[in-house]
């Protein structure tokens, strides 16, 4: 296939497009670079720098079979402080992608959506029929563009699958995480096991959980780039299909920062905050119904196995493949 990899150049997008390649599909990457890297970008995969708002200009006299859309705004603090920016680049931005792709024929798209559309779950795990609260502007544009995506395959416009996905962790063929800011707990947590932060903090211990601290669903990331392939095979026209992606399973804060001192063999600082604002106490997916009509389950499902392959590059020295 020949497959469009918007936000190529971004932690899940690169490992996306990689293993594109490695099952023999031709891609292109299109990504701005304001959050990506060039470097991320594999070897074999065409790249166009960027924004998908002029999508229209990189698809001009290309033909794809596929596009895989990752590109989005996609911090919850940033948002809420400017939710301006989410609709524009993760609402508008997608629209007039769509509508380049429209324009130019492209069949079917796999969207990068997300379990804060979810917002605070009535039930645990969380399947794809329960209901749509986000309750910040990121979840908020993702939604939108679900819905949208949902309203043009109504029309026989095109296929499309969104991907809902929890906490996404680990690193393949070297494309670790290199958010900056870094926002994620798993890469904080490493950060501060080599040193480069002088400790980190746990933002509440008093939630309604085993052991007071929130409990996440985790994904190797390796396994969820697995999803988006299977995805893409899944699509058919006229169709939108959602899929919670994860492992069933919930770690809580604690859990991830104990795995990281066994992995590391290093002790973490920490200390205790204030709950966050927006932040449920429990999210863990339902991942059955992409078991069952994917054919997905998560090969790397444990910490350890995460959080050693994103200590792996993130403590391989300088030079390292």
């Amino acid at each position: 296939m020949r497959v469009l990899v918007t936000g190529g150049a971004g932690y899940i997008g690169s490992v996306v497009a990689t293993r594109l390649l490695e099952q023999g599909h031709r891609v292109t990457v299109l990504d701005d670079c304001s959050t990506g890297h060039p470097d991320a970008v594999p070897a074999g995969a065409t790249f166009v720098e960027g924004r998908v708002q002029n999508a229209a200009e990189a698809l001009r006299g290309a033909r794809f079979d596929a596009a895989v859309h990752l590109a989005a705004s996609s911090l919850v603090a940033e948002s809420i402080a400017d939710p301006g920016k989410y609709r524009a680049n993760n609402v508008v931005g997608t629209r007039l992608l769509l509508d380049a792709l429209l324009e130019a024929g492209v069949p079917a798209i796999v969207f990068s959506s997300t379990a804060a559309v979810y917002g605070e779950p009535e039930r645990v795990p969380i399947d794809e029929d329960a209901p749509t609260r986000p309750v910040n502007p990121y979840g908020e544009s993702k939604l939108a563009v679900d819905e949208m995506l949902a309203a043009e395959s109504a029309q026989g416009r095109i296929g499309a699958v969104s991907l809902r996905y929890f906490n996404v962790a680990g690193a393949y063929a070297g494309l670790g995480e290199r958010h900056r800011p870094e926002t994620h707990l798993i890469p904080i947590a490493l950060e501060a096991a080599l040193g480069r932060r002088p400790g980190l903090v746990v933002y509440g211990d008093d939630y309604p959980t085993p052991d007071g601290t929130c409990v996440r669903d985790y994904i190797h990331v390796a396994d969820l780039a697995e999803a988006h392939l299977a995805a893409l095979s899944a699509v058919r026209a006229g169709t939108h299909r959602v899929y919670n992606l994860g492992n069933g399973a919930g770690f809580s804060v604690r859990d991830v920062l104990a795995t990281v001192e066994r992995v590391t063999g290093r002790i973490l600082e920490t200390t205790v905050a204030q709950r966050r604002a927006g932040d449920p106490a429990v999210l863990v997916a339902s991942s059955e119904r992409a078991r069952r009509e994917l054919g997905w389950s998560p090969a790397r499902p444990t910490l350890e196995e995460m959080i050693g392959d994103a200590w792996g590059v993130l403590n391989a020295p300088p030079g390292a493949s």
